[in-house]
């Protein structure tokens, strides 16, 4: 029985062991969790004062509008096309309306090529789009960082992108901040 009792004492030590070691470790997470400090900004609030962002919009948009306006001008003209040819078939000849089939074609193909040339994945608006924003986008990212090396901050957070933000305290919004070294100061 002496045996049984020195075993069950061992596995009891062994346990509390055990349980000590996983507080330990839990309690040194948590203060190295607490100890890191962290911000947010709002990207949106900081982009609507930077004044050069503003004027790239207005410039993308511009381009935009005269790129759309000289796609539809084709798209209609296909379109004009399509009616005069429907309107002429009953005297034309088989040849006739083969070659008007034709150019009718092409023109729909002349405005769909266009509109991927301007507005498609790679093309000219998305091209102008880096060119302006590029740059803007990397002098805020550039006042980010510095902010976050000043203040000591290991995290900053964007509250306008984040959904999973219900609340923040705007004690931790450093979006001021980030616009004073920027330059623009609120």
């Amino acid at each position: 029985m002496a045996v049984t009792s020195k075993n069950a004492a061992s596995k009891k030590r062994e346990q509390m062991k055990k349980i000590l070691i996983t507080m330990a470790v839990a309690l040194i997470a948590t203060l190295s969790a607490s100890a890191q400090k962290y911000a947010l900004v709002d990207m949106e609030y900081i982009l609507r004062n930077v004044p050069a962002y503003e004027m790239a919009n207005e410039q993308l948009n511009q381009v935009s509008l005269r790129w759309e306006k000289e796609v539809n001008e084709v798209t209609k003209e296909a379109e004009t096309m399509y009616k005069n040819y429907q309107a002429d078939m009953v005297f034309l000849t088989d040849d006739q309306k083969k070659k008007r089939e034709e150019e009718i074609v092409t023109k729909e193909k002349e405005a769909t090529d266009l509109r991927y040339k301007y507005f498609g994945p790679e093309g000219e608006l998305y091209k102008k789009r880096q060119s302006l924003m590029k740059p803007i986008q990397e002098d805020v990212y550039n006042a980010v960082k510095a902010v976050a090396e000043e203040k000591g901050y290991q995290t900053i957070f964007d509250r306008a992108s984040s959904q999973s933000i219900v609340f923040a305290s705007p004690r931790i919004d450093v979006s001021n901040e980030v616009l004073a070294k920027l330059g623009y100061s609120k």
